[in-house]
């Protein structure tokens, strides 16, 4: 009797898995990268500038360099670009 449990708690936490997936696949499509606003310890990744690679590192808040997942279009009206700055 606990074989068929086991089997069909398997098959749906694998059904469960591939929506989580799917929504994460998905709510990428609707973000974008927005430089120069995150708060410091809140950037999303590592920087542009290659000072770090880890998401949670900015050291200052609204660092060009560092950035943040938002809604796509929505960059610009809090105050930052969707592109890397200018490399010198």
């Amino acid at each position: 009797m606990k074989n068929p449990a086991l089997v069909s708690s398997a098959l749906a936490a694998a059904l469960a898995l591939g929506l989580v997936a799917q929504a994460q696949a998905s709510d990428k499509a609707a973000r974008e990268k927005c430089y120069g606003i995150a708060k410091a310890g809140q950037n999303d990744c590592g920087s542009a500038s290659g000072s770090h690679a880890c998401a949670g590192e900015a050291k200052v808040d609204n660092d060009p360099d560092e950035w943040k997942y938002v809604p796509k279009g929505s960059c610009e009206k809090q105050g930052g670009k969707t592109t890397p700055p200018a490399r010198q």
